[in-house]
């Protein structure tokens, strides 16, 4: 209901937490427009100010 999409204008890397424990990291250069985290999918965490990283936790993973 309210969801707010996420600005990725200063993430450099996503590390996705897949479940039970393994993470994958993928580079976003050039892809922020094929990119869309909301809310309603799972939880973030936005590190990008401090170095670039956005943690996405999928649901059922947070």
């Amino acid at each position: 209901m309210f969801t707010h999409p996420v600005d990725l204008t200063a993430v450099e890397t996503v590390v996705y937490h897949l479940p039970d424990g393994p993470a994958l990291a993928l580079d976003v250069d050039g892809m922020q427009d094929f990119l869309d985290f909301e809310l309603d999918q799972g939880h973030y965490c936005d590190m990008s100010g401090i170095d670039g990283t956005l943690h996405f936790f999928p649901r059922g993973n947070a």
